[in-house]
């Protein structure tokens, strides 16, 4: 059947499928369900609240307008959130040749303490969550996408264009970097 091929068969819900047969609410549903999490990973790679809005919104219109078919067969979380991530790569880009100065110049610092406040409510997650700002950013993306998005090995595989192994072992240094930083924060380990 053509359409099993579609992104939204192979994904967490029907909604694109139904969106590509002209299913406008389809595409709000969507929206509504991956419009946070996808903010919030691309503000990760920009460092700046406002710009991961606009990639984000730029990146349900590129779906809006193009109306892309799966091709590889990943989830549709997945594919949206490799979207994005190339969106930002490529925002990152322009910036880098318009600016001298380094992208963290301009990191608002208010932008983080809403995002912290809102995304964070428990004091242990934001000592987490700072921890991470301090990791590489190829570790904080890995360890972002598969634990705070929910995403499998094979999942964060594609999205960071890196081979399964890759991606295990980045997670694991990652995990190893994550946990000396929460000790230098005098972080305590319940299980230990």
């Amino acid at each position: 059947m053509k359409d099993e091929r579609v992104i939204g068969l192979s994904g967490s819900s029907d909604a694109y499928s139904r969106f590509l047969k002209g299913d406008a609410g389809a595409l709000e549903e969507i929206i509504t369900e991956y419009k946070d999490g996808l903010i919030l990973y691309l503000n990760g790679y920009v460092k700046n609240l406002d710009t991961a809005e606009e990639l984000a919104e730029d990146t349900f219109v590129r779906l809006f307008i193009k109306k892309p078919k799966n091709k590889g067969g990943a989830s549709f979380k997945t594919w949206l959130y490799t979207i994005g991530r190339n969106l930002a790569i490529d925002h990152l880009r322009k910036e880098k040749r318009r600016r001298t100065e380094p992208l963290d110049s301009h990191y608002d610092l208010a932008d983080e303490q809403n995002l912290e406040e809102e995304f964070f409510r428990e004091e242990r997650r934001l000592t987490v969550h700072r921890a991470m700002n301090k990791l590489k950013a190829e570790y904080r993306e890995a360890l972002w996408l598969t634990y705070f998005e929910g995403l499998s090995n094979k999942e964060t595989a594609a999205v960071l264009k890196k081979s399964v192994h890759s991606v295990e072992m980045l997670i694991s240094r990652a995990r190893a970097a994550l946990k000396k930083e929460l000790e230098k924060e005098g972080f305590i380990y319940e299980n230990e």
